[in-house]
């Protein structure tokens, strides 16, 4: 696990998971069922159980009742089903995308293209628009515009995942720009903006927003 800035205004932060070498997890509810909702609680919750919460971000996209929009995959059980309907807001932004980790390591696909590919999957999470897409960026996107927020995501490169999460307002174009530019992710998936929360027990930060669905996250 290795955590990195952009040199120009700590635009972004980003953590790169190994996949090979950690066990990424996803985390939406506890024994009695009740949702985690923030990262500090869930790093608690762990501690309890004599685990450390090395690292964790929010995992997508996810309903009033902190239930996940679409796809939702935990420790090879399918917890939430995949959400194939139009709709309006980010998620349905098409393509959207689902990110996951199977026999093969870790990848990202268009939501259509994961049925053919679900077999063995052991963790996966749902969410939209695809950042880019094969290192197309999203048609939609524009090099000018004037939607700024905080925005996280996660991209693919190798055996590698790779979180990002913005430091300051950016666009769609720029998280997406520097995911393939920067990072060298073919495929990189958005997971929210505004409630964009990161934990990193080597950066020494948990953010504190507002109450979370899914959470994604490496526990020792």
């Amino acid at each position: 696990m290795s955590a990195a800035c952009k040199a120009d205004q700590r635009t972004f932060t980003v953590i790169r998971i190994d996949t090979q070498a950690e066990n990424l997890e996803i985390f939406l509810r506890d024994e009695s069922g009740a949702p985690f909702h923030r990262l500090d609680r869930l790093a608690a919750w762990l501690k309890a159980r004599n685990r450390e919460l090395r690292f964790a971000m929010n995992a997508g996209m996810f309903h009033r009742d902190f239930s996940p929009v679409g796809l939702l995959v935990q420790e090879g059980r399918q917890v939430a089903p995949l959400n194939l309907a139009e709709g309006a807001g980010n998620f349905f932004l098409k393509p959207n995308g689902v990110f996951f980790i199977g026999a093969a390591g870790p990848r990202i696909v268009a939501s259509e293209e994961y049925p053919a590919l679900s077999g063995g999957v052991r963790l996966a999470t749902q969410s939209g628009p695809l950042l880019v897409r094969r290192g197309v960026i999203h048609p939609v996107f524009r090099a000018v515009s004037s939607s700024r927020l905080i925005r996280n995501g996660v991209g693919v490169s190798g055996n590698l995942a790779v979180f990002v999460i913005s430091e300051q307002p950016v666009t769609f174009y720029e998280l997406a720009t520097y995911f393939r530019d920067q990072l060298n992710c073919p495929d990189a998936l958005y997971l929210d903006g505004v409630v964009s929360s990161l934990h990193s027990a080597e950066l020494g930060r948990t953010d504190v927003k507002v109450d979370l669905g899914p959470i994604i996250g490496v526990a020792r």
